[in-house]
């Protein structure tokens, strides 16, 4: 989400979703408050500090390390003020092994830690222990909640594929074993003891893959599924997967205030779209589909945030309509 104020954001959340809130991220606050340091202020044993190019892992933890433990307090505080007395679904969020990996140099090297597979070992066990922790923080500030955890993995295509570059920019790490990448995941994926949902806004999102390792539902950027990933989906509904469709793209997010705004309808209609492809039964669409933002929204106006997470509610609503037979 956009803008510094966690209050405000938190209490948007909260008014715009009623039935899914989820606690904000807010990047604009600066190193600590980005996906990788929030993410890397809960590891434990592993210290992290910010070098010119970002994060890397290091002996002893940096400055910026405690700022994103503090703004990890502030965020929490807020949430409990916020969500008191609150019942229901609750959504937290943050970076899955692999993308840390890839983004966090190590410690001695200027390359990425995803060269080295044991410091990818430890890292998603000091992840996995971490967020076991954070979790159980965010039940004992909100007990009425039934949280689910979200991890963001927009790096993973990039790792299956051996695309990702090392420090000089010449070569790449070589591509990661699926098996390995699949037990890896799965350390994180079942550490918080909740429903798990994989974010992944490339293209190719590794569907299969996200199956294997426990996710309990697939996040993806709807504008990005290949004609051939569209069997996948069915396959991943079948097995009683929820599927979180990232049906407004980012960039259509700031329209809703500053243009022509895009009807809720079109949305719906992109989703529908999409479940009638899969060939299951209609009514499965309103059981097991999430409408959302194709991605994060901390690049619009806090005014265009808030439209489009009603928009994508309002999405919601109408997109039961439409795919039930008359």
């Amino acid at each position: 989400m956009p803008g510094t104020d966690p209050g405000e954001s938190c209490r948007a959340v909260f008014g715009e979703l009623p039935d899914l809130p989820f606690l904000p991220e807010l990047p604009d606050r600066g190193p600590g408050a980005d996906l990788a340091g929030r993410t890397a202020a809960l590891l434990i044993d592993m210290p992290v500090q910010t070098t010119s190019r970002g994060w890397k892992l290091s002996d002893s933890p940096g400055r910026e390390l405690s700022r994103a433990a503090d703004y990890w307090s502030q965020d929490l505080d807020t949430l409990e003020e916020v969500a008191d007395g609150y019942t229901g679904l609750l959504k937290i969020g943050v970076c899955g092994p692999w993308t840390l990996a890839a983004t966090l140099e190590l410690s001695h090297s200027v390359n990425p830690a995803l060269a080295d597979p044991g410091a990818v070992a430890d890292l998603a066990a000091s992840l996995a222990e971490g967020l076991a922790a954070h979790a159980a923080d965010v039940r004992k500030r909100v007990p009425g909640a039934d949280l689910i955890v979200q991890v963001d993995e927009p790096s993973l295509p990039a790792v299956l594929a051996g695309r990702v570059p090392t420090a000089s920019g010449l070569n790449v790490v070589a591509a990661v074993d699926r098996v390995v990448v699949i037990q890896r995941l799965e350390t994180v994926l079942a550490a918080p003891s909740a429903a798990t949902v994989v974010h992944c806004c490339a293209p190719s999102a590794p569907f299969p893959e996200l199956k294997s390792a426990g996710a309990t539902a697939v996040s993806f950027d709807l504008s990005l599924l290949a004609d051939r990933q569209v069997d996948e989906i069915a396959e991943l509904a079948e097995a009683g997967l929820g599927i979180f469709a990232g049906a407004l793209p980012t960039s259509s997010a700031q329209r809703l205030v500053s243009g022509p705004p895009l009807p809720p309808r079109q949305t719906a209609e992109s989703v529908v779209t999409l479940w009638r492809k899969t060939g299951l039964a209609p009514g499965q669409l309103t059981a097991q589909v999430v409408i959302t933002p194709a991605c994060g929204l901390a690049g619009v106006s806090p005014a265009a945030a808030r439209a489009a997470l009603e928009h994508v509610r309002e999405a919601a609503r109408i997109a039961p309509e439409m795919i039930e037979p008359s």
